[in-house]
C-alpha cells in the first residue's frame, strides 16, 4: 500500500501543467504557430550573456572540481557572495551562514515549512497564491488558510488576514510580485501586515515567522520598489529562485536566506539545514552554484516582458475584458466574462487560446494569462481575445 496523498498528487497535475500538455498535443496537430499557449510562467528572454559565458569559463577549467559535491548547504564562497549582495542592496546584516541553496523557490519553500512545522501547525497565505502551497504544507503535515485580497487592487486584507491568525498559526507565506496578479505588496501593506503579526506574536508568546517567496522580485516595471520584508519583521525567511531573474528555470537553483533578527535565528538556520537533509536537498547543483556566483545581480532584459504587458493589458481592457493591473512578474490576472472560470477557458479554446482559471490560485471566477511569450504571439492573439468577448457580448 502506498500514501494515497502522494498518489494523490501524482495522479492529477496541476492545472496549469494539464493545460501546457494540452497545448503540446494541440500544437501537434494545426501547429504551433496556431496555438496561442498562455499557461506556463516559462520565462522567454534569454539568460544574461555573463551566465553562458560563465559556463563556457567553468567547463574549460577543473571538471572535477565543478561537478563535484560542495558542502550540503551550498559552497561557503557562493553563500558568502550571496549575503555579501544583499548586505549592499538592503544592509541587512546577513552572514554566509544564515544562506542555504536549494534547487529553486519549491525547494526552498519546502524544505523552510518542513523546518518550522510541529503537531497542529497552521500557515496563511494570501490569494490569489500559487497552488502548490497547498501541496507543501499539506506533506509536512500542516494546514493551509486563505486570506482573501482586497478588491480592485488584490492588496492584502488586513482585517481579514488578522481574523485567520490563531495561536496555532506557524507562519504567514507571501508573494510579491505575486503569482498569478503580478501584484506587487505596497510599503503601506507589509507595514501593517508587520504589526499585525508583532501584535499577535506577543499576545501568543511564540515567534510567526514569514515566509517571503521572491522569485520575482527583479521583475518589476517602471519606478515600483518590492519593499525587502527582512528589513520590516525580524522572524522573516526569505525563499528566493534565480529562475526568473537569470531566465534559468531548468536549472533549479536558489536559496534561503534567514534573517539575522530572527528569534534564535541559529537554531531556525539549523531546522534549515535538517529539513534540507531529511528531504534529500543537500548540496545544490553546484554547477549552477559557480555561475550564480559570478552572476549575482545581473538580469535578463525585461523590457520585453514590459512591453507584452502593455500590450496585452491595454488591448483587453479596450475589449472589455476587468483586468488586474500587474506592476510585476509576468502574469495578467483577469475576471472571466462568466462566473465559471473553468467554463471560460473551455469556451476560449475555440479561439485556441490557452488559460488557467484562477480557482486553483483561491480565486474563483478569474484566469492568469502568462505573458512570458513572443510579443508577435501576443498580437496574433488580440483577435482571438476579440471573438472571445464577442461571444459573450451575443
Amino acid at each position: 500500500m502506498v500514501s494515497q496523498i502522494m498518489a494523490g498528487h501524482g495522479k492529477k497535475r496541476s492545472v496549469i501543467r494539464e493545460i501546457f500538455e494540452y497545448s503540446k498535443a494541440r500544437s501537434a496537430q494545426i501547429g504551433a504557430e496556431n496555438v496561442f499557449d498562455f499557461s506556463l510562467g516559462n520565462p522567454s528572454v534569454p539568460a544574461p550573456a555573463c551566465v553562458n559565458e560563465t559556463i563556457r569559463a567553468l567547463t574549460n577549467g577543473d571538471s572535477v572540481l565543478l561537478h563535484g559535491y560542495t558542502s550540503a548547504q551550498g559552497d561557503a564562497a557562493v553563500r558568502e557572495k550571496i549575503s555579501d549582495y544583499l548586505n549592499s542592496l538592503h544592509g541587512c546584516g546577513l552572514n554566509k551562514d544564515l544562506i542555504y541553496m536549494t534547487c529553486g523557490a519549491a525547494a526552498s519553500l519546502t524544505i523552510t515549512i518542513k523546518a518550522l512545522t510541529c503537531d497542529g501547525d497552521e500557515f496563511i497565505t494570501f490569494a490569489p497564491f500559487f497552488p502548490e502551497y497547498r501541496v507543501f504544507t499539506q506533506s509536512a503535515g500542516a494546514t493551509l488558510k486563505v486570506s482573501m485580497p482586497r478588491k480592485p487592487d488584490f492588496q492584502p486584507d488586513i482585517a481579514d488576514f488578522e481574523s485567520l491568525i490563531s495561536e496555532n498559526t506557524k507562519g504567514v507565506i507571501i508573494n510579491s510580485p505575486n503569482n498569478p496578479s503580478g501584484v506587487v505588496y505596497s510599503e503601506e501593506s507589509i507595514k501593517a501586515l508587520c504589526a499585525v503579526l508583532d501584535k499577535k506574536q506577543r499576545e501568543y508568546g511564540h515567534p510567526i515567522y514569514l515566509i517571503t517567496d521572491e522569485p520575482y522580485r527583479e521583475l518589476v516595471y517602471g519606478s515600483v520598489k518590492v519593499p525587502f520584508v527582512m528589513n520590516y519583521y525580524n522572524n522573516t525567511i526569505v525563499c528566493y529562485s534565480f529562475s526568473k531573474a537569470l531566465s534559468l528555470p531548468g536549472e533549479r537553483i536558489g536559496y534561503i536566506a534567514v534573517s539575522p533578527n530572527a528569534q534564535e535565528s541559529g537554531d531556525v538556520y539549523a531546522a534549515v539545514c535538517g529539513a534540507g537533509r531529511c528531504l534529500g536537498y543537500v548540496c545544490a547543483p553546484s554547477m549552477m552554484q559557480y555561475v550564480i556566483k559570478e552572476c549575482i545581480g545581473a538580469v535578463s532584459d525585461i523590457s520585453v516582458y514590459e512591453k507584452n504587458r502593455n500590450l496585452l493589458y491595454d488591448n483587453l481592457t479596450e475589449m472589455g475584458y476587468e483586468c488586474v493591473r500587474p506592476d510585476g512578474a509576468f502574469y495578467l490576472f483577469v475576471k472571466a466574462l462568466e462566473d465559471d472560470a473553468y467554463a471560460f477557458c473551455e469556451k476560449a479554446k475555440q479561439f485556441e487560446l490557452l488559460l488557467v482559471p484562477g480557482d486553483d490560485f483561491g480565486t474563483p471566477g478569474y484566469i492568469r494569462i502568462a505573458y512570458c511569450v513572443s510579443t508577435e504571439r501576443i498580437e496574433k492573439s488580440l483577435p482571438a481575445f476579440k471573438a472571445l468577448a464577442d461571444l459573450y457580448k451575443k
